[in-house]
This record gives C-alpha cells, sequence and structure tokens, in this order.
C-alpha cells in the first residue's frame, strides 16, 4: 500500500514543462502582464500637474474616479492571476476531486468577473478620453500611456474571457486524463474500483497452464461512488 502511495504522490509532483504549455497558464500569464501595463502606465504618466491650480490631476477629462478604477483593476487583476499561478502549480498535488472541482468552478467565475469588469473598465477610460479636453494637456503629455492603459483594458477582456472558457471545457471534460490522472484513491476506500485481478494457484490440471482468475465486477456494490464516473460532474 506505501508503494501505492509513493506512486501517486510521485504523479502528482510539479512539473514545470507541463504547467508552462497549459493554455489556461499562458493567458494567466498574458492577462499578468497586461495588469502591470494597464496600472503601471495610470500611476507612472496618468497624472499631470496643473501649472495654474498646483495639483495633480487624472489625464481622463480629470475625472479622478477614472484613473483610480484604473488603478485599482490592474492592481487586482496582477494580484488575482498569481493567486491562479499559484493555484495551478498546486492544482495536481489535490487529491481530492470535490475540491478540484470547487477550484475550477471557480476559475470560470473569477475569469468571467474580470472579463466584465475589463469590458467597464475599457469603455470607462475610453469615453473619459475621448471627452478630454485638449486643453488640459497642451503638451500632449502621457498621451500614449494613457492610449496604452485603454488597449490593454480592451485586450484583457479576452484573455480573461479566454480562462473562462478553457475553465468552462476542464469542467465538462472533468474525467480527461489531463485532469484527473494524477488523482490517488486507495482501492480498499473506493468501492466503485474493480479489485485488482486474483490468480489461483495451479493446485490441478489446467489446459491453459495459467489457473484460474477472478475480478470482482464495477458495479458489484450499489453505493455511491467516491471517485469520478462521467464526463460531467
Amino acid at each position: 500500500m506505501e508503494g501505492c502511495k509513493r506512486g501517486g504522490q510521485s504523479r502528482g509532483a510539479f512539473d514545470p514543462y507541463t504547467l508552462v504549455r497549459q493554455p489556461h497558464t499562458i493567458l494567466r500569464v498574458v492577462s499578468w502582464l497586461f495588469s502591470i501595463v494597464v496600472f503601471g502606465s495610470i500611476v507612472n504618466e496618468g497624472y499631470l500637474n496643473s501649472a495654474s491650480e498646483g495639483e495633480e490631476f487624472c489625464i481622463y477629462n480629470r475625472n479622478p474616479n477614472a484613473c483610480s478604477y484604473g488603478v485599482a483593476v490592474g492592481v487586482l487583476a496582477f494580484l488575482t492571476c498569481l493567486l491562479y499561478l499559484a493555484l495551478d502549480v498546486y492544482f495536481p498535488q489535490i487529491s481530492s476531486v470535490k475540491d478540484r472541482k470547487k477550484a475550477v468552478l471557480s476559475d470560470i467565475g473569477v475569469s468571467a468577473f474580470w472579463a466584465f469588469l475589463w469590458f467597464v473598465g475599457f469603455c470607462y477610460l475610453a469615453n473619459q478620453w475621448q471627452v478630454s479636453k485638449p486643453k488640459d494637456n497642451p503638451l500632449n503629455e502621457g498621451t500614449d500611456a494613457a492610449r496604452a492603459a485603454i488597449a490593454f483594458s480592451f485586450f484583457s477582456i479576452f484573455t480573461w474571457a479566454g480562462q473562462a472558457v478553457l475553465a468552462f471545457q476542464r469542467y465538462q471534460i472533468g474525467a480527461d486524463s489531463a485532469l484527473f490522472s494524477q488523482d490517488y484513491m486507495d482501492p480498499s476506500q473506493d468501492s466503485s474500483m474493480p479489485y485488482a485481478p486474483y490468480v489461483e494457484p495451479n493446485t490441478g490440471p489446467d489446459p491453459a497452464g495459467m489457473g484460474g482468475t477472478y475480478q470482482q465486477p464495477a458495479n458489484a456494490f450499489d453505493t455511491e461512488p467516491q471517485g469520478y464516473q462521467s464526463q460531467g460532474y
């Protein structure tokens, strides 16, 4: 039994090469970079100095809420990406199918929610940039950064939506080996798992010379299965 557990643990070991090749991991890294561009552009060049007023103002139509929203969404998206990248690293070590299901469902909800927030942010920043008055920025300072924040907010809609779609696909194909092949379950604790073939000692004449074999049917016990059995959850 200890040999089986050691085997289960080795299969659940972290494999960085496999992790970086997964599409959802690639999208997380891209989303992470986009969030840096958005909040970095606004923090560094999104505020202008007013010589007459002696104070800074937001480059987006002097609306401080626009700059605050862009920075807040960017920073929180940055942290969320790191959180789910850590979850991707830990995911193969999760032995409970129910816990894996919760992780994938949270990925769907969080990714869809952030796609919505980026959509709102793109519309908000684009609108405020469009109605900004040229006289507020006669030297066109920080215009490239302001446009970059708007552009990468738009791109982030699709990267987060893509994460939601991929997570939903993972939810639908929960029995796929890519998702559950590393799951270990003790056969003595799983009534739905067939017993290993039993070979009778060859005590008598046997035409095949192999002895009799016996295997317990998979559904011998009418109990609720503890492992994953179907394509859907």
